[in-house]
């Protein structure tokens, strides 16, 4: 039995070193809120990371991301052409386009989860890309690859994390 166990327990090591940064849970209710998590599952080549950026698809308006201690966010906004009401009386007129989180150190043997909460769009069998460019102490990574079938999603290089909107 420990002679299957340990070729077994090496695979599963190995695992993170090949893996990306990936939304959890990755699929949502059309014109539903929704709250997912970026995984960052390791570093740059054995580097620590210290910043996650994330772009917002043009689908989202708002989005709120999740507080980290020890680390800063920063939400970048642009003008909306035309405001749109979002309930409760209020007025929207800009549309979050990217969201931050530096200052923070993520050593590269850990994993953590960077939380998102969004509204989701009305449009069913969407599927949402989140582009991430992660900063490391030595180097980079951008999650960025968007496949042209979703279903090669596994198969890019770099892929970017994504949310499937569903009904």
């Amino acid at each position: 039995m420990k002679n299957v166990l340990v070729p077994a327990l090496l695979v599963i090591l190995s695992v993170p070193a090949h893996a990306h940064v990936t939304a959890n849970p990755d699929h949502g209710k059309a014109g539903a809120y929704f709250q997912t998590a970026l995984r960052v599952s390791h570093g740059c080549d054995g580097s620590a990371t210290t910043s996650v950026h994330v772009k917002i698809p043009p689908e989202i308006i708002t989005v709120r991301p999740q507080a980290k201690p020890g680390w800063t966010i920063e939400i970048k906004t642009k003008k909306l052409e035309k405001p749109i009401t979002s309930g409760h009386g209020k007025v929207i007129d800009e549309a979050v386009t990217d969201v931050i989180w530096s200052g923070g150190v993520l050593p590269d043997k850990h994993y953590d989860e960077f939380g998102l909460v969004m509204k989701l769009p009305e449009k069913n069998k969407v599927t949402l890309w989140f582009p991430v460019i992660q900063e490391c102490e030595k180097g980079s990574n951008q999650w960025a690859d968007i496949p042209k079938d979703v279903t090669q999603w596994h198969h890019a290089h770099r892929p970017a994390p994504f949310v499937k909107v569903t009904r």
